[in-house]
């Protein structure tokens, strides 16, 4: 559940043209929720269950998978209401930034983006509270700093520290902890965190930091207009590049030592092997980055969010492989 957003939609032209076509407002509900979050919410949803999973020795029964998918749709509304309250207060930045998006566009009245906030977000709430008090507390949580992040009068993310901090605890943190912790009950009759859980919490906390500073690069002109005091604007985006980089170079290292320590519930050969191919991917990519190009480094932030996906299916296989 995350206010982040990339230039461009993550579907593909075919699939833009049969929604424009056939399904026009699916189309444009699709843009409002923020493809790529939801595809990160439900990916950290699956792999945190799939962990879980493979720390108990319970056998499998098909009740589990009720306990998945109303956590999946729980933290789904979460996310739309995030990153749709974030667009309803940003309408004017977004004409700038990012003009394709429904409200900023008109393809979605301000109403009918309230309407789809507020329902999204009482649902999430009611999913979350008939199926235990972790998810509960992860969801009520995560949508009460999104709301602070972006409505007034506090709306923290004017602010870069306190954004950043915003971004990368409901990610990094809540989320991780939360749904692991209710995953757990649910299977085995007690929340409880292991090593594994706590290193993939520490890896994506520091990774999310780096996306959270990474994503203002693109929408420099409109944060500029609206006195959105972001790292970019303060710093330059050179040097946020080459930090967000480098913080996620700390961050796969990380796990190259966990796995050398041999750390307990997963597989320490496939993580080494597969953190230290991601991050000589991640290299090889950002030398390929033409910092003056609005559309190329708007592609490297949307690589950087492919990389946040696939950690939520290597991490779970190594743990699965243990």
């Amino acid at each position: 559940m995350s206010q982040i957003s990339p230039q461009k939609p993550a579907v593909s032209s075919a699939q833009i043209n049969l929604l424009q076509k056939y399904a026009p407002w699916l189309y444009a509900f699709w843009k409002f929720s923020r493809p790529h979050t939801i595809i990160g919410t439900s990916l950290s949803a699956l792999g945190l269950y799939a962990i879980a999973s493979a720390t108990t020795s319970i056998p499998f029964a098909f009740s589990h998978l009720g306990v998945l998918l109303a956590a999946w749709l729980a933290c789904l509304c979460g996310n739309v209401y995030i990153v749709g309250l974030n667009q309803l207060e940003d309408v004017e930045i977004d004409r700038i930034n990012k003009p394709h998006l429904p409200v900023a566009s008109g393809e979605f009245s301000r109403s009918q983006g309230w309407a789809i906030v507020l329902f999204t977000g009482a649902l999430a709430l009611l999913i979350s509270l008939s199926s235990g008090w972790f998810l509960f507390g992860t969801v009520g949580i995560s949508l009460a700093i999104g709301t602070a992040y972006s409505l007034p009068p506090i709306r923290l993310k004017r602010f870069p520290v306190w954004a950043s901090l915003c971004i990368f605890t409901v990610r990094g943190v809540i989320v991780n902890l939360g749904l692991f912790l209710h995953f757990s009950q649910q299977l085995q009759g007690q929340g409880t965190i292991t090593p594994a859980v706590w290193a993939l919490t520490l890896f994506v906390l520091v990774f999310t930091f780096a996306i959270a500073i990474f994503k203002d690069i693109p929408d420099i002109d409109g944060d500029r207009q609206y006195n959105i005091n972001t790292f970019t604007i303060r710093l330059g985006t050179k040097a946020v590049f080459n930090l967000s980089r480098w913080v996620l170079t700390t961050c796969y290292l990380g796990m190259v030592l966990a796995g050398l320590f041999n750390l307990a519930g997963v597989n320490s050969k496939f993580l080494i092997m597969t953190h230290l191919a991601a991050l000589s991917l991640l290299w090889w990519r950002s030398f390929r980055v033409d910092l003056s190009d609005k559309v190329a480094i708007a592609s490297f932030y949307q690589f950087i969010w492919k990389l946040f996906f696939l950690e939520y299916l290597v991490f779970p296989t190594a743990a699965l492989f243990n």
